[in-house]
This record gives structure tokens, sequence and C-alpha cells, in this order.
């Protein structure tokens, strides 16, 4: 498997899926979410499926094989995801869950892949007279596993008797930048929203040379976050349409060209000119499903396929039933703190050395959270107006 070709392929999916939860789900409002986490979840799916439902799946994920799919959740969970914290570097954490009815036991070939490729803590819970406390246990797991930033990841009434399987990931990540905000700076500007009206923020600025190039229609920007004793490195990335009301065109772009991401890159610092990001702070959570089929992802919810799952009979009769998801994501002066996990991208136009460039995130914008050395994006979303929680 060519780790890099499978990476630029979720990124792919990722971006795609980004576009639709902004279309369906988050009509109209601010966006983060982790691409990455459901592509985790999906690939767990897949390894305990077969036939046409796992054909679908793996033609959905751009995957040749389950293998294929296992090596690079068990590689990115080795390279990628390893706490930065103690080195230095970024606060990650990156966990997978999976609660079983009691009444069954897994396959051992699923077991195995649960255990040795997705690391996952695997629990038995008793969903036909106890669903209410199953749902209990695995949002207190997701609440722990995200420092108690994602609540209530499974809705009141989303669990009940005829549940059997639950597969849940958790993603954790806080970065400091590399070059922090001085706070005494931040002053308040106006933020164009996509209606046409204005709400007064606080912006951050810097007179540093900042990572910034220019495109057609759109600029991006790079804020790199302090490095650990490791190779890996994180940044943030923000899409900003030139229009006030680009990002929904800006958006289709990003999803619909393949490797858009990593031809769009500032490569090089530049005098800035007028330099404002404003700050951020909000959660959002959607259930998958409903776009997941949108997007033409069906059979794993039809009720066929998961037969590699249970020792069991039932087996021919499982589906999933919803996926649910769940971000938190704050923006500030020190750097960045966000749970969940996703990804998007930009291309390289020469600028003589002595141009300014202007970054004035002053209107809707797409960000990213990637790191570079592997190309992986963690999370993916927009801000359509950054007072709104």
């Amino acid at each position: 498997m060519d780790l890099r070709q499978s990476i630029a392929n979720q990124t792919d999916v990722s971006l795609g899926l980004a576009l639709h939860v902004a279309q369906n789900e988050a009509k109209g409002s601010n966006l983060v979410f982790s691409p990455l986490s459901i592509h985790v979840v999906l690939s767990l799916v897949a390894a305990g499926s077969k036939g046409p439902t796992r054909d679908q799946l793996l033609s959905f994920l751009k995957s040749k094989s389950t293998d294929d799919l296992n090596s690079l959740s068990s590689q990115l969970v080795s390279l990628v995801f390893a706490d930065g914290g103690p080195a230095g570097g970024p606060r990650l954490s990156f966990a997978n869950g999976v609660w079983v009815d009691q009444s069954h036991s897994l396959k051992h070939s699923f077991k195995q892949v649960v255990d040795d490729v997705y690391k996952a803590a695997l629990n038995q819970v008793d969903f036909q007279t106890k669903a209410v406390e199953a749902t209990n246990e695995v949002n207190s797991w997701a609440e722990k596993e995200t420092n108690g930033l994602i609540k209530e990841l499974l809705p009141s009434g989303s669990v009940d008797g005829s549940t059997r399987l639950i597969f849940a990931n958790a993603v954790y990540f806080k970065g400091a930048w590399n070059a922090k905000f001085n706070a005494s700076e931040t002053k308040d500007h106006d933020f164009h929203l996509l209606n046409g009206s204005s709400s007064q923020v606080p912006f951050m600025t810097s007179k540093k040379k900042q990572l910034v190039r220019a495109f057609d229609g759109f600029k991006v920007l790079t804020l790199p976050y302090k490095q650990g004793e490791d190779k890996r490195r994180f940044s943030m990335y923000f899409f900003l349409p030139d229009a006030k009301d680009g990002l929904p065109a800006l958006m289709e772009k990003v999803s619909s060209e393949s490797g858009f991401v990593d031809q769009h890159l500032p490569y090089q610092e530049v005098e800035v000119g007028d330099f404002l990001i404003p700050k951020f702070k909000f959660s959002f959570g959607f259930e998958a499903s409903k776009v997941l089929k949108g997007l033409g992802l069906v059979l794993p919810f039809s009720g066929e396929g998961l037969t590699e799952m249970v020792d069991s009979p039932v087996g021919r009769n499982l589906h999933v039933s919803s996926i649910f998801h769940k971000s938190f994501i704050e923006v500030n002066e020190e750097g960045t703190e966000a749970a969940a996990a996703s990804a998007g991208v930009v291309k390289l136009r020469a600028l003589l050395p002595m141009d300014k460039i202007d970054f004035v995130a002053d209107h809707p914008f797409l960000f990213l959270i990637r790191e570079d050395m592997t190309g992986v994006v963690l999370f993916v979303g927009q801000v359509l107006n950054p007072l709104v929680d």
C-alpha cells in the first residue's frame, strides 16, 4: 500500500464529505468535523462486511481492499496520532471503542482487527434491557477521550433494545501556535456575514511575516503549531475567498478538484500588510448516515452484508442504523484546541518578493488542521460567524 496515495485519497473523500455536510447539515452555521473520525468508523464497518456492502464501502473510501484500509488506519494511529504533548508538541489523543451486546461475541478474525489494527477498547453491554446505561457508557467514554469537550455524543433514544453493536472514535487536539499572538493587540472589527449584515468580533493580528499565498479568487494562510521533538508538523490552514460571499463557491472548488490542498499550500513567508484573524469557538454535531446515503453509500445501512462481525446467524440481519459525529474547536491567541477529526487544499502563483499581502479574514472562510509530513487532515470546517458558539 502506498501510504501517501492512500492519504491523498482519504483527503479527497474528506473534502467531498465536507461539502455535503456544509450544504445539507450545517445550512448557514459554523461547521467543524473530523472526516478522519468518520473514515475510521467506516473502515471498521468495512472490516466486518463482505460482498456488495464491502465493495461499496471500499469504493466510497477510495480503497482497493479492507487490508489497505486497515493498514492505513494502523499507520495513522502509530505515525500521526501519538501524543506530542510530553515532547513539547501538540497534545493529541485518538481512541476507538466498540460496544457489543452481551448476547453476541465478535468473530475471531474481526476481533483481531478491532484489537490489533484499531486498538479499540472492546466492551460487552446489555443493549436489550439496559439501553440507557449503554448510551451513558459510550457518552462518558467520548467525554473522557476528548478531555471533556464532547458531551452527549449519542443523543437520547438513539440506542434501544434492537442495538447490537456501537463503534465510536474520538479525536482530541490541542496545539500552541509557533508564534503566539499578542492578546493586547486583539481588537474588535466588523465580520461580514453571508446575509449581508455584519457583527463586531475580536480579531487577532501580528506584524510578523506569514506563510500566505494568493491564488485566483482566494488566499491561503498557514499558521504552524509548535513542533515537538519528533518529525511531525501540524498546521492550521485558512482558505479565504476574495469575495465576501465567496465561501460556497470555494468549497465546491476545494472538494471537486482531486489533490487541491497539496497544490495550494503557501511555501514561503511574506511581509503582510493588514493581517486579521478572528477568534472563534464552537461545536458542531450531526448524524452522518444521512449525508453518506446522499453520497451513494447505502448498503451498510440497509441490513445485509455485515456478516463478518459476530459469531451468530444474527449477523445476516445486522445493519448500521446511524453514525453520530460531534466536534469542537477553539482558536485564540495561544493556539487551537479541537476535538474530533478532518481536512482541505490550494495553486501556486509566483509573487514578487516585495509584494505585501493583506490577509483579512473578515468574512466566511474554510479552515483545516493538517499534519504536514503525511498530509493527513484531522479537522475541516467553516466559520460563518465567529461569535456563535
